[in-house]
């Protein structure tokens, strides 16, 4: 273990082995630190009142603040948490935020993601595994995003957005309603435009299981049917599997709203055949 002398390291901090703290860092409060994290200079870790669990073998770069109490004016000073998975990598200036108390109690970060610099995650929010969120992107509180979701820089999520798995949101996009899983979205306010087909063939897909999803994806987006008549031509058109199961449970449940807008056959260049 390596603990930088200008570093001051609150008596209730649990340091597992081989964890490194880089020079002026701050870790305070009731703080849990996995084996393997790498704590560059001048972090920020923890506060007065809230709970902090930081998995193993976690890079996190120079002026990041993680554990700071949540930007709501209902927080009262509760001893909320925040959970950082293992491998993660955390850029920059980066900001997570403690819960509130009004869900779970808890902000939650999975395994094998990447925080690029000045990114932003709010009170109360579910990030999944390997997920990448690039520079300046923000999360207002309680959104949810599913595992392999890569976001573009300099994008803002409205709080309760919810983005579906191995989805691709462009940057400079504004989100105020659900990203289906599987899709590429983009906008202001962001919409659906086409199936992330490059990003599920990188991902392992198999060919036909691109097809089929693209298939779904273009019953909800092309045409003028009803959201509910679009859901029932998945069911009966397209080959049973988990994905396309996943797909319709994602909608099904959404609070938001799916973010989409209808297009034409001749008006739908994105969604290439």
């Amino acid at each position: 273990m390596k603990i930088h002398s200008s570093s001051v390291i609150s008596k209730d901090v649990i340091l597992e082995e081989d964890v490194e703290i880089g020079p002026y860092c701050n870790i305070q409060g009731h703080v849990k630190i996995g084996q393997g994290t790498f704590i560059e200079g001048h972090v920020t870790i923890g506060s007065k009142y809230g709970i902090v669990e930081i998995g193993k073998n976690n890079h996190i770069s120079p002026g990041a603040v993680l554990g700071g109490p949540p930007q709501d004016i209902s927080y009262k000073s509760e001893p909320t948490k925040l959970i950082i998975g293992d491998n993660n990598v955390i850029r920059e200036f980066a900001t997570l935020n403690l819960a509130t108390s009004k869900g779970d109690g808890a902000t939650q970060i999975g395994n094998n993601c990447y925080f690029m610099a000045y990114s932003h995650v709010g009170h109360d929010c579910i990030i999944g595994n390997s997920v990448i969120i690039a520079n300046n992107t923000h999360f207002g509180g309680h959104c949810e995003v599913e595992d392999n979701v890569v976001v573009g820089g300099m994008s803002a999520f409205n709080q309760f957005s919810k983005v579906g798995c191995h989805a691709f949101v462009a940057g400079s996009s504004i989100v105020n309603k659900d990203i289906i899983p599987f899709s590429r979205a983009q906008g202001n306010y962001a919409t659906v435009r086409a199936t992330n087909k490059v990003g599920l063939l990188r991902k392992g897909f198999a060919k036909d299981d691109v097809s089929n999803i693209h298939k779904a994806i273009r019953i909800i987006v092309m045409g003028d049917c009803t959201l509910d008549e679009a859901l029932a031509r998945i069911q009966s058109e397209c080959k049973p599997s988990p994905q396309i199961n996943h797909l319709l449970h994602f909608i099904k449940s959404s609070k938001r709203g799916i973010a989409f807008q209808r297009k034409t056959a001749s008006g739908g260049k994105d969604l290439e055949d």
